[in-house]
């Protein structure tokens, strides 16, 4: 019996279909829990709900922010260069070039005692996201949405913006339903209301759902064959979240429907380059839109600011960074205390490391990288209010007391999202993992309310 061309396409099309799933899923793994992105209940009490981390990229100089250290004897030594200032009923000392945060002074819990294992860029960026500084591991926002779910089921539980690298939102060996969705990407506009990668209007809403309902028959069918696979039903479920996501995200993406005063506090539209054009990275939208993502029951999101890498121009640089983060950051914190949330959302502040001080007379006004002791600083989410944990040297060059390593601080947000941070694990290549290595992470309790 004898095949034309167009019968042996017809008769193999969904073998074909079958064999370009198969290579995307990769190798079969198998989770030490099931489920997708279903709302979970915390074995833990928790504290926090949500996450808001504040990604500060290229290490912010933690002595010219909220680690003051000033000259004291005849010799002058590397220190804080800017003025500081006393806020608030708890007299935190904050720097002149963050006027807009240091009102909210009385609700920060500054970590001083910062430390990582390296002071190269890359490893402890990645460190500091996943735990490991040398291989690709699940980001910390993946592991929260693997543990709890999503709030809502038509929302992913992990929304990264502005962020070009994908290893900091990336899912790795999880299943890939708990993977960062990233957004304003490679220069993508998030003034337009529209995310293009689940949008389309050359088909009715109808018509989609039918072509989808047809691509999904024949995954299921393809995974009745193979029933341990995670990731191939995590395909199957992140096709099903990107249809769901088209009847809400272009809704929470678009910020016509804030009044005047709302994008003046955020500084919307205000922050331009060089040639006075407002950048598409607009940091005061990022913190507008993740208050927005955090209202509709997004587990974990991350806002990014770069440029933080300052080795000369010390001085200019890291006021010009102040300017455009400062308000912003104040903007959320307002609106999150005001709609009630700052309780139970934990937002989180810091980089990869922080820098070397200066003296105010350094002509040369260069600073390096420094990993040895670096601030971050924790609100709401049941940590302490107007409190410092830990402190540098005299001259910050390393954390001496209240040490909280990358591990430890990765260890304290799970606990207080409601998960054991050294028993959430994941069975992946023949042994089990956890965002906190195998030495463990140390909860700081000393941090909590």
């Amino acid at each position: 019996m004898s095949f034309s061309r167009r019968a042996m396409l017809q008769s193999t099309s969904c073998g074909f279909g079958a064999l370009a799933l198969n290579a995307l899923c990769g190798e079969q793994v198998a989770a030490s829990s099931g489920g997708g992105l279903e709302t979970r209940t915390p074995v833990l009490a928790a504290r926090a709900k949500r996450v808001i981390f504040l990604c500060m990229s290229g290490g912010p100089a933690h002595l010219d922010t909220f680690d003051y250290k000033p000259q004291t004897g005849k010799k002058k030594h590397p220190g804080s260069v800017f003025r500081f200032r006393q806020h608030g009923e708890s007299g935190l000392g904050i720097s002149e070039l963050l006027p807009e945060t240091a009102k909210f002074a009385d609700d920060l819990c500054v970590i001083n005692g910062m430390h990582a294992d390296t002071g190269i860029h890359a490893q402890s960026f990645l460190q500091l996201h996943t735990g490991d500084r040398l291989r690709k591991r699940p980001s910390l926002g993946s592991w929260i949405s693997y543990g709890l779910g999503t709030e809502n089921q038509n929302l992913p539980g992990f929304i990264s913006l502005n962020t070009s690298k994908s290893s900091i939102y990336s899912s790795a060996f999880l299943p890939s339903i708990y993977n960062g969705t990233p957004i304003g990407v490679n220069g993508e506009n998030m003034s337009h209301a529209t995310v293009s990668n689940i949008t389309s209007d050359h088909l009715p809403l109808s018509a989609r759902r039918r072509q989808l309902d047809f691509v999904q028959m024949m995954n299921r069918d393809h995974l009745k064959q193979r029933p341990a696979d995670q990731k191939l039903e995590s395909v199957i479920q992140s096709m099903e979240l990107g249809f769901r996501m088209q009847s809400v995200a272009p809704d929470l993406l678009d910020i016509s429907t804030e009044t005047k005063a709302t994008l003046e506090n955020y500084r919307v539209g205000q922050q331009k380059d060089s040639t006075g054009t407002c950048k598409v990275s607009d940091f005061g939208r990022q913190c507008l839109l993740a208050r927005r993502f955090a209202e509709a029951g997004v587990r974990f999101i991350e806002v990014s600011h770069g440029s933080w890498d300052q080795h000369k121009n010390h001085r200019r640089d890291l006021t010009a960074n102040c300017e455009v983060t400062d308000a912003p950051i104040a903007a959320l914190l307002g609106d999150l205390k005001q709609r009630g949330m700052l309780d139970d959302t934990l937002v989180i502040w810091g980089g990869e490391f922080g820098r070397p001080g200066l003296t105010p007379e350094d002509g040369k006004n260069e600073t390096g990288h420094n990993s040895n002791g670096f601030t971050f600083w924790l609100a709401g989410g049941g940590v302490k209010r107007g409190h410092v944990h830990g402190k540098t040297d005299p001259t910050g060059a390393r954390a001496v007391e209240g040490k909280v390593h990358f591990r430890d601080l990765h260890a304290t947000i799970l606990h207080l999202m409601g998960l054991p941070p050294n028993d959430l694990k994941y069975w992946h290549a023949g042994r089990e993992h956890r965002l906190t290595g195998p030495e463990g992470g140390k909860v700081v309790h000393e941090l909590f309310a």
